[in-house]
């Protein structure tokens, strides 16, 4: 039985590589998000930056272990058997639930989970040893350390609103001072707020880094023999005013003497303090637990008492992790940074919510999230009829936004957010961390930093009329993650901590394996949806800035619509005639996804406008109307998968085998049409465009034709009124995919040889 604990500590060892390895997957969009959104340092500069950060971080993080080891629950009352079920428990449900949220793309919180995950764990093993002993459930905060507790989950609670509150007053107040024609500044303006963030941001630095190490004790005599971390604290003021003319005058060298840009070094430190503060704050997230466990196991092991009365009161004592295991799990994290795709997959979240304009918007509006968008468009009324018209005139002055201007041949995506935001983004979030740190306080890295990011976009305005419902959305659907991040970690810790506290051994080695293959499931499931993500037939926007560019593109694109159109279309017809449920649910999201593609290329009509030569401003015409075209062709295609797939799922009557009989048939000849198309357009052979609109009558003459047969047969035959409405149905939206797609096919041929009169003009002159 004593072997048992011995392999618990090694599987705990391997949970707390891939705890890292999930963990940093999340939590790097804390560092990277505003050096990334605000492009004004290369991505490789950042990597670079941020790694140097995270390992010093990671060596300066060991008074942070100890929230692990007496921070939740009172370790005196449990014994060494228990603890190592606990511990057990914790890091299977961490494993698992930050891969879950990494997989959604969604970035959640290390600081709540983990410690929820001890506060379930711990309050189900008090509950199972109280009923035990006949005890009353009142007898759980005899368990817990519910003054320490209460004061980290409020410490958390309470950082949300102050990242945002502080993140958008420091914004407004840097907008107002310095607008967003920041760069044509004068020198001083922006040497001044370059020492005002280098201060910050050094201050904090140093004195998280000082407090994690032995000099924090040490005394000199030219400070009075005064410890070095009590001079720190006691002479903020002397050496903030110092730091402030130092670093004032060392920015204004900067951009005189040396023309350096100092945004981008606010920006590049900035990063190294966040990642310096993530890694300090949220290693013990990762390994406090297999650490404890570790320390557990050997003081038990030296002890020579039995596992099931050892008590654990030697957890409640301040041990030093090995700087060894710090380093080691500091390069476990740099590593993870380099490789890991998923960062970058949750990164996107947090970027596109506090995107300057528009942006392709992840989630829907709701009835909550209109109604503060309300709210908050009341308040502005109000605050414009207070203040005098001439001061909201100079502030309107001040947050004047400049034209976008792109360069002409370059791709359209421009920076999230300008270097001003981002350089406040850092400041404030590392600051707040810090001291948060310097307090032991295990203050959640990404709610600071995520409503940092969202206070600033506040203040700066990015959230417009025609975005803030859908950031508002946004926000409040990360938050409410954030909420079923504490309550599922919180009950699934204590249901595993209940499976192992009664299985042993036995449970603990089959719920391994199950999170082995849960991850690995995850780890297939989120690469297939990359590969969709880059799949060859998907569409692309246009770039080129000619008529004869957009000629070019538009048909890789029409080709693609085209071949995806005829699979859609038989996809229906087939799932109708065999009544397969499951093949038309299918169907219906790959029509989901090609509507939702075009969808994005015409929300990306503004930057191709933007980016069209001077005498190639017609091709907006052309291009616009290819759009069109493409969307009737995909709201029809969408209209016969949702009526197809509802009436098989409703259990309708089957249609009769004419009826399928003759949707076959003009399936049969839509896919000649649609083949020959995109033949034509993959070969680049327009001339053929001819051929196919010459033939085009016969085509709607079939579906004329099917609608005349239906309408006898409903006179003399037909006794089902379901299957009669799909029938009709199917036949007209047919007919509006067939006019959809030769409209686009007159319009392409006109283009391409404009001697030539296209069909739809020579049928309207005759």
């Amino acid at each position: 039985m004593d072997n048992i604990y011995l392999l618990i500590v090694i599987a705990l060892a391997a949970l707390a590589i891939a705890d890292l390895v999930v963990g940093v997957s999340n939590d790097a969009v804390n560092f990277l998000n505003s050096a990334i959104g605000s492009k004004a340092i290369s991505f490789r500069t950042i990597m670079i930056v941020a790694s140097v950060g995270i390992a010093c971080g990671a060596i300066f993080s060991s008074g942070m272990m100890e929230v692990a080891r007496k921070g939740i629950f009172n370790p005196g009352e449990f014994y060494f058997n228990e603890i190592m079920f606990i511990f057990m428990a914790v890091m299977i449900t961490d494993i698992l639930l930050l891969d879950f949220f990494n997989t959604l793309g969604l970035p959640t919180s290390t600081t709540v989970s983990i410690v929820f995950e001890l506060l379930g764990a711990a309050v189900a093993m008090s509950m199972i040893k109280i009923f035990a002993d006949g005890g009353t459930l009142g007898q759980v905060v005899d368990y817990i350390n519910t003054a320490k507790a209460a004061e980290i989950i409020s410490g958390i609670l309470l950082s949300v609103v102050v990242a945002f509150t502080i993140g958008a007053l420091v914004q407004w107040v840097s907008r107002l001072l310095l607008t967003f024609d920041f760069e044509r500044k004068a020198k001083w303006v922006g040497a001044l707020f370059g020492g005002m963030a280098l201060t910050a941001i050094n201050y904090f630095i140093f004195m998280k880094g000082i407090k994690g190490t032995p000099f924090a004790d040490q005394s000199f005599d030219i400070i009075g023999g005064m410890k070095i971390i009590n001079f720190l604290e006691s002479q903020v003021l002397l050496i903030v005013s110092v730091s402030l003319v130092f670093w004032f005058l060392f920015s204004l060298a900067l951009i005189k003497i040396f023309k350096i840009n100092i945004y981008k070094v606010v920006i590049g430190v900035g990063t190294f303090a966040l990642a310096l503060a993530f890694a300090g704050n949220d290693l013990v997230n990762f390994i406090g637990v297999p650490i404890a466990a570790y320390q557990s196991y050997v003081a038990w092991a030296a002890s020579g008492v039995e596992a099931t009365e050892f008590s654990m009161n030697v957890l409640a004592t301040k041990v030093p992790t090995p700087t060894i295991l710090l380093f080691l799990s500091g390069l476990v994290m740099v590593v993870t940074l380099w490789l890991s795709k998923k960062a970058r997959y949750v990164a996107d979240t947090e970027i596109n919510l506090a995107r300057e304009g528009e942006a392709k918007e992840r989630f829907n509006p709701n009835f909550l999230s209109r109604s503060l968008v309300r709210f908050a468009m009341l308040s502005g009324q109000y605050t414009a009829a207070v203040l005098p018209h001439p001061v909201q005139k100079r502030i309107e002055k001040r947050f004047t936004k400049p034209v976008i201007k792109l360069t002409k041949g370059k791709k359209h995506e421009l920076p999230a957010f300008d270097m001003v935001r981002a350089a406040v983004n850092l400041m404030v979030a590392g600051i707040l961390i810090s001291i948060a740190t310097s307090y032991k306080l295990p203050l959640s890295t990404t709610y600071v930093t995520f409503m940092v990011a969202m206070g600033t976009s506040l203040a700066d305005r990015a959230w417009g009329s025609e975005s803030a419902v859908y950031r508002v959305a946004g926000v409040l659907n990360v938050i409410g993650g954030w909420f079923m991040t504490a309550i599922i970690a919180f009950l699934a810790a204590g249901t595993i901590l209940t499976i192992i506290s009664f299985g042993k051994g036995a449970a603990i080695a089959v719920l391994l394996f199950a999170a082995v293959l849960l991850l690995a499931r995850n780890y297939i499931s989120y690469k297939k949806k990359s590969s969709e993500g880059r799949a060859e037939d998907s569409i692309q926007r246009a770039e080129s800035s000619s008529i004869q560019g957009v000629i070019e593109e538009s048909a890789k694109n029409i080709s693609n619509v085209v071949k995806r159109s005829n699979k859609i279309f038989t996809n229906s017809i087939n799932g109708l005639a065999k009544q397969d449920l499951d093949h038309l649910k299918k169907n219906k999201k790959q029509v989901a996804k090609l509507s939702a593609e075009v969808e994005d290329l015409r929300d990306s009509i503004f930057y191709f406008i933007k980016n069209l030569d001077e005498g190639s401003v017609g091709a907006s015409n052309f291009y616009i109307n290819i759009l069109g075209y493409l969307t009737d062709m995909t709201q029809s295609l969408e209209y016969i998968a949702k009526v197809s797939h509802k009436h098989v799922h409703n259990n309708h009557k089957k249609l009769k085998y004419n009826q399928i009989k003759e949707l076959k048939e003009i399936d049969q000849k839509l896919d000649e049409v649609l083949s020959a198309t995109k033949a034509a357009f993959d070969d680049r052979s327009f001339d053929r465009i001819g051929k196919i609109l010459a033939g085009k009558h016969e085509l709607f003459e079939m579906v004329s034709q099917k609608i005349e047969t239906q309408v006898a047969r409903t006179r003399t035959e037909e006794s089902s009124p379901k299957n009669t409405t799909l029938y009709f149905s199917l036949l007209l939206e047919t007919r509006d995919l067939m006019n959809a797609t030769l409209n686009l096919l007159d319009l392409y041929y006109k283009e391409y040889d404009e001697t030539v009169t296209p069909a739809y003009i020579e049928e309207k002159n005759n």
